[in-house]
């Protein structure tokens, strides 16, 4: 296939993307208009194959995204492009509606105007595939049964409710106009290339640094967290096997409260390089709670373990090491992110 992916230079977009070029024979149009989350370096390894090729523009750019659909004609298209951070949602719900509503129409709207024009037989292999969240499905209390396809929406953030906004559309604009989309929805990501504002790479850089590891309330909150290259693997079975109209679930079955993530980093550095002024926890920090901060995210992932044919491959301990080591292993590309792009230190939990 020939696919047009929204978001290729962030950090679930080039997981899909290296994916993509590694283990398969897909073409792709990496759409990524480069703002302060995006990173070429995510994409190096691959930035020289004849298969891969970058396009910077902004998805909200509805006469943009005409003519790349007319340019390069693409089979599927894998819409990753969002704002994604709860805090900068908080602080500046604006550009989330812009980027996650309004982008997510723009593009709808050139994949339909280009679908139309297509013959029977392309039309009826052509795939839009809707990449979001589970935060839109609200929070669980300590005992509720995990989120499942079926999980009424009820968004409790700026970020999470432009993304529900987003996920309306997509399927609005396949029972209305027949356009071939379908949605997954996923838990909490982690792994390499993971901006430095998010818990993981956070907590992780700061403890690197002998700094403080700041952690929202009481640490209780649970998040199901899944490696980012295991969340690639199904992206991608997804776009290969995923049926219009469907909604796909995915998670690692991995919940962890906050509190027990940031330990486990702790315990992993201590282990990989050991602090001569104590162990890792010594930092941690208990600050003020953000506000409606979710308390508890998981989902049950069964629907989409069986319709791809898929099933997260590492166990958290496995890819957090593996984590950590990379960021040990990467200095100067977290370092000059902190130094000359990204100047807060707020701590981070969504996707």
């Amino acid at each position: 296939m020939r696919i047009l992916l929204t978001g290729g230079c962030g950090f679930i977009g080039s997981a899909v993307v290296r994916h993509l070029i590694r283990h398969t024979r897909h073409s792709v149009i990496n759409v990524d208009c480069m703002t302060y989350a995006a990173s070429a370096a995510t994409v190096a390894e691959v930035a020289q194959d004849d298969r891969y090729q970058h396009v910077k523009a902004n998805i909200v750019d509805s006469g943009a995204m005409k003519r790349l659909f007319e340019l390069h004609q693409p089979d599927a298209v894998m819409h990753l492009a969002a704002e994604s951070h709860v805090d900068r949602s908080i602080d500046g719900p604006g550009v989330f509606i812009q980027t996650n509503v309004v982008g997510t129409y723009s593009l709808l709207e050139a994949a339909r105007a280009y679908w139309s024009s297509l013959d029977a037989q392309r039309q009826a292999a052509f795939r839009f595939h809707h990449i979001s969240t589970d935060e839109v499905f609200g929070h669980l209390g300590p005992t509720d049964p995990p989120f499942t396809e079926t999980t009424p929406y009820d968004p409790r953030s700026p970020y999470s409710a432009s993304k529900a906004s987003s996920d309306h559309l997509v399927r609005a604009w396949h029972h209305t106009y027949g356009l071939p989309t379908f949605v997954t929805n996923t838990t909490n990501n982690y792994g390499i290339w993971h901006f430095p504002e998010k818990l993981i790479p956070l907590v992780t850089i700061n403890a690197i640094e002998g700094r403080e590891l700041p952690v929202y309330g009481t640490g209780e909150n649970i998040r199901d967290w899944l490696f980012v290259e295991d969340h690639a693997e199904a992206l991608v079975r997804a776009i290969e096997r995923g049926v219009p109209g469907e909604t796909y679930a995915i998670g690692a079955r991995q919940p962890r409260t906050n509190l027990q993530v940031v330990k486990t980093i702790c315990a992993v550095l201590d282990d990989l390089c050991p602090d001569s002024q104590g162990p890792h926890e010594r930092l941690i920090r208990f600050v003020t709670d953000r506000p409606g901060h979710d308390f508890r995210y998981e989902i049950d992932p069964t629907h989409a373990e069986k319709a791809l044919g898929w099933k997260a491959r590492h166990t958290f301990e496995d890819g957090i090491r593996t984590t950590i080591e990379w960021y040990l292993q990467h200095r100067s590309w977290w370092e000059d992110i902190r130094a000359r792009r990204y100047t807060g230190q707020r701590l981070g939990t969504s996707t």
